[in-house]
């Protein structure tokens, strides 16, 4: 059960993550989650070292999409801020979001990666499908009320996740 749990990757940060080295891995896709991953938790708009990070991703070829178990209209405007396709009540871990962003990208699981802040949702969906999983610290320590609850949880294997994670890389 635990390998479902231990991503490809691991960063501080997106911001942290080379958008040209992704490339040169031959990655086509970016699956990213939006909340604590992107922008913090109810944050209404990306910040402006968001905005380059996307555009450095952009300049690379690669394709973005954001997935999102939120379904507000603050989640559309986000996207359209970032000028990234959306989504929204995605269901995660359940891969059939992961599966319309990268029909939305036209990319297949090998050539694409998944980068979020939780282990039970954003991990263990992207390694459902196959994946390579990127698991960042989230932006933010606000989150939707369930998300602490799942925190809870997540905290008692997070350590020993991200180190399992930089041993695969």
């Amino acid at each position: 059960m635990l390998k479902w749990l231990i991503p490809s990757g691991y960063a501080p940060s997106v911001l942290a993550l080379n958008p040209p080295a992704l490339a040169a891995e031959g990655i086509q896709g970016l699956i990213l989650d939006l909340d604590n991953t992107v922008v913090a938790w109810n944050a209404s708009a990306p910040t402006e070292p968001v905005r380059r990070w996307i555009d450095r991703v952009r300049e690379t070829g690669v394709r973005m999409c954001i997935v999102s178990n939120n379904f507000s209209s603050r989640t559309q405007a986000i996207g359209r801020a970032l000028n990234v396709p959306v989504v929204a009540a995605a269901v995660k871990p359940i891969p059939w979001g992961f599966r319309r962003a990268m029909a939305l990208m036209g990319t297949r699981a090998e050539h694409t990666a998944l980068i979020g802040d939780q282990v039970f949702t954003d991990i263990l969906g992207g390694n459902l499908l196959g994946v390579r999983t990127i698991l960042v610290e989230p932006l933010s320590e606000q989150e939707f009320p369930t998300t602490r609850l799942v925190r809870r949880l997540e905290r008692l294997i997070r350590a020993r996740v991200v180190q399992l994670a930089a041993r695969r890389h």
